[in-house]
């Protein structure tokens, strides 16, 4: 893979995971005293590893059945209609 791909998956997938719930769940683990931090970091470290390979096998299937691009489109309306959902939710004040 060049690097410009890698950066672009790179940044991609960090600002996407940037305060997202599952960083924010880390964060609570992390600040528990019974918690080691060592132990946070290397079971959420190992849960996004194994999603993102679920994600990634899943795509590979995908993309000999589907055209990457529709896949792209898809996503995308996904992501739309994720933040018109959020922001209606924040309009409603629910």
């Amino acid at each position: 893979m060049e690097l410009k791909a890698w950066l672009v998956v790179f940044g991609t997938v960090f600002l996407a995971e940037l305060g997202d719930k599952t960083q924010l769940a880390t964060v609570l683990f992390a600040a528990n005293r019974e918690s080691s931090v060592l132990g946070v970091f290397l079971a959420a470290s190992a849960a996004l590893i194994t999603a993102t390979a679920l994600a990634v096998a899943a795509g590979s299937q995908l993309a000999h059945y589907v055209n990457a691009r529709h896949l792209s489109m898809l996503a995308g309306a996904g992501f739309v209609a994720i933040g018109m959902w959020t922001l209606w939710s924040a309009i409603r004040g629910s």
